[in-house]
């Protein structure tokens, strides 16, 4: 098996991983300026998406728009996600560099689309593949690829824990090489329960004192998580954004899902915006909780809400997921102001943060590799991929970090090439 690592490695951001120069595991980007693709020409007779998240599915579209089409394998929400998140870039970048596919390209997804349930195994570009619940987001998956000499499992993004959304991984098939992600392989996350606490105390006490709360939140799961906290815990809810349309297209598919009931009644606890007519600026005036787009304050409904709270101690704002290096999100986090919609603005309200990280930690992580001792590991997806593997080595693993553009051999253990 030769495995050719085109994205993803030693970084978070534009997986892409080409097995024998046929079957493509991934294709997203770096959400960077100018956006980030995945290195070099492909030509794949199939890919293979683990997750419906722009790092793993952003570039997919850019595939089809040759004469070329390679089929696509997913989960049904992957496929649904993959084409929201192309039509936001779309409407966000459509005819600019920021956006180097069209609106055809989009189209064409469903002439090639070939939607999979966990377990059952198929065949893609002369591999049998297999997908597994990852525990991630709705519709995520282990990825096991066999072609009759090496079983490869491609872990994509995981969580070992149990979300309200989804119930965390347990499948461990067997498999001679793994590639898992390390995102947080340096991290302990607090147990989900006193992080829900910590988060609803806070929520409650602010909206108690007569102030708003804004949470910002990633459209794909960590929204649709924190509308089923906001229902467990009775705080009153607005939700905003992309994340209204993710919400409402989760619940076709109950069998993705955790508790599909627990979804619909944390939808109908929440209100709607529609944005219209001088809503959102009403809203923000309101003693309540609102959910929006975008998670790191880099765009969507977020830039209307921060404003109208942002000069008074009362109001709250509660980061919900990791702030990039650069983003408003983190400037906020850092020095109490930030670049909202293109005005630096200094922040009076309180600003928290809170860990429901989707990705399995450091205990996460090595109780999953727990059942791979005698697999070859090979780390991606994260910052400190060399240090995560180094360490793996130190506890008897076989296990490195494969560069950017780098290509693995099996049986030809010390042989790479670029």
């Amino acid at each position: 098996m030769e495995i050719q690592f085109l994205g993803g490695a030693g970084e978070v951001g534009r997986s892409a991983v080409l097995v024998n120069d046929s079957l493509l595991l991934d294709y997203g980007l770096k959400t960077e300026t100018p956006t980030q693709y995945p290195v070099g020409d492909v030509a794949p007779d199939a890919v293979v998406v683990s997750h419906g998240h722009l790092d793993h599915a952003g570039a997919v579209p850019t595939l089809l728009s040759g004469d070329d089409r390679p089929e696509i394998h997913w989960t049904p929400p992957t496929r649904d996600l993959t084409r929201t998140l192309a039509r936001d870039t779309l409407k966000l970048h459509g005819g600019t560099m920021q956006c180097p596919f069209t609106e055809e390209d989009v189209h064409r997804i469903g002439e090639v689309s070939h939607p999979h349930g966990y377990g059952d195994s198929f065949e893609a570009a002369g591999h049998e593949i297999t997908f597994f619940n990852a525990g991630h987001i709705p519709g995520s998956a282990h990825v096991l690829v066999d072609d009759g000499e090496t079983r490869l499992l491609y872990t994509g993004d995981f969580h070992t824990d149990d979300q309200r959304l989804v119930t965390g991984t347990t499948a461990r098939p067997d498999a001679d090489v793994v590639i898992c992600e390390s995102t947080y392989s340096d991290v302990d996350h607090d147990a989900r329960g006193v992080v829900e606490e910590r988060f609803a105390e806070s929520a409650k006490t602010t909206l108690w004192e007569g102030g708003t709360v804004v949470i910002p939140a990633f459209a794909i799961g960590r929204t649709q998580e924190m509308l089923l906290i906001c229902d467990r815990y009775d705080i009153p809810c607005y939700v905003d954004g992309m994340g209204q349309q993710v919400t409402q297209m989760l619940r076709q598919y109950p069998g993705f899902v955790r508790d599909a009931d627990a979804l619909q009644r944390a939808k109908s606890h929440a209100r709607f915006v529609s944005g219209r007519d001088g809503q959102r600026r009403r809203i923000a005036e309101e003693n309540t909780a609102i959910v929006t787009t975008s998670g790191m304050l880099s765009g969507g409904p977020a830039m209307s809400y921060i404003p109208e709270i942002a000069d008074r101690p009362t109001n709250k704002i509660t980061l919900t997921g990791y702030q990039v290096e650069g983003t408003p999100g983190r400037e906020l986090l850092d020095t109490g102001s930030a670049e909202i919609d293109g005005h630096h603005m200094p922040v009076a309200a309180q600003v928290e943060s809170y860990d429901f990280s989707a990705h399995a930690d450091r205990g996460g992580l090595r109780s999953f590799l727990d059942d791979y001792r005698s697999a070859e590991i090979l780390v991606n997806h994260g910052d400190r991929c060399n240090e995560f593997a180094a360490e793996l080595r130190q506890k008897g693993y076989d296990a490195m970090a494969p560069d950017l553009g780098e290509t693995w051999r099996r049986n030809l253990r010390d042989s790479w090439t670029c």
